[in-house]
């Protein structure tokens, strides 16, 4: 029997669709259908100037709009050669894992309520509005930032900015860990969560997996890491990694991620000194001719630029390797032979973001 879910779902977490083959209470295949919010984003890039197209890749992904824009500037940068402001890569590393933490708690609320409980979402949002409200008096605005710029970042930061920011991850810390508290060992959220949707390490790195879901099955991948930028081989963190590869663990990577997270803001924080925030360059960019791959790590994994220029002030072109598009491909393995209730509960695991899937 074919069994539709979506596109308008409350549990797809934006327009996407799942057709899937029952059999009985089990799902036998699963096919995604894709492309409801396509945009043509790559396409407009190449109409736009280099300094506008940052703006567009705020709206890929609008819940890390900070990790995004730091990757088309980093492309930029790499083709022109350009040596970015010690200062400033200070502040994009602080805002880009800012985002991060944003961006996991908003997960694990919805996550919450995708498996039927309510409360998280509350604890999630309450941290959330702490950061969103750090980041309106940096960059003036909630979401669509446009504040990281080729060469550093738009401005310096205000002058009680450590000092806010220090006041802020203290209480998102104590949030977080009531957060875990709450849900983590939860008796419901345990039984809806471990052994489910399980995913092996082999499986995950075949699908092209990143990111928290792909150190849930036990690989520990980081682009921080193993592919290091800006002044991350100045932090000392941990990469966590899973052992089951299943729901629990992917929910749980991100829970300990948020920690690592706070604890590298904190180094960041000891760490910044005094300067410029912006390379000496001109305010239209003509990068040379000549083409570049740049990758990152985005609270959902590893997402790629990969830039031509024609020597122009706008881009030849532009493709992006989107994590969230890449991780839907491990849907059909986490699926199969699952029970239809469990459906729900392996899609919210991934932490797609529809936007950067259609772009």
């Amino acid at each position: 029997m074919m069994l539709n879910m979506g596109p308008q779902h409350p549990a797809t977490h934006g327009v996407f669709r799942m057709m899937l083959t029952v059999d009985g209470e089990k799902v036998i295949d699963v096919t995604p259908h894709i492309g409801y919010l396509h945009r043509g984003s790559e396409k407009l890039a190449e109409n736009e100037n280099y300094g506008q197209v940052i703006t567009l890749f705020d709206r890929l992904d609008y819940v890390s709009n900070l990790n995004n824009e730091l990757i088309f500037c980093r492309a930029v940068e790499s083709l022109m050669a350009v040596d970015v402001p010690a200062r400033a890569q200070y502040i994009r590393v602080i805002l880009a894992e800012l985002n991060r933490l944003a961006s996991h708690l908003l997960f694990i609320g919805t996550y919450a309520i995708d498996l039927g409980a309510m409360t998280p979402i509350m604890y999630g949002f309450r941290e959330r509005e702490r950061i969103e409200n750090l980041f309106e008096s940096v960059t003036g605005a909630r979401m669509m930032h446009n504040f990281i710029r080729i060469g550093g970042v738009k401005e310096d930061v205000p002058v009680d900015f450590m000092q806010r920011t220090r006041e802020v991850l203290d209480r998102v810390e104590h949030g977080v860990a009531e957060l875990d508290r709450l849900l983590t060992f939860n008796e419901v959220f345990l039984a809806r969560t471990q052994g489910v949707g399980k995913i092996d390490a082999a499986m995950a790195i075949s699908c092209g997996l990143t990111g928290p879901s792909l150190r849930a099955s036990g690989v520990p991948y980081d682009v921080r890491k193993d592919d290091t930028y800006e002044i991350y081989r100045n932090l000392n963190y941990k990469v966590p990694i899973g052992e089951n590869g299943d729901c629990w663990d992917r929910y749980y990577m991100r829970v300990l991620e948020c920690n690592e997270s706070i604890a590298m803001i904190r180094q960041c924080l000891e760490q910044i000194e005094k300067g410029p925030v912006i390379a000496e360059i001109r305010r239209i960019v003509r990068p040379p001719k000549g083409e570049v791959y740049v990758h990152g790590e985005n609270p959902r994994g590893d997402i790629g630029v990969f830039l031509v220029s024609d020597g122009s002030d706008k881009p030849y072109r532009v493709k992006v390797r989107p994590p969230s598009f890449c991780n839907l491909v491990a849907l059909r393995p986490m699926m199969k032979e699952a029970y239809i209730a469990d459906a729900v509960s392996i899609l919210g695991s991934l932490d797609i973001v529809l936007g950067e899937v259609d772009r």
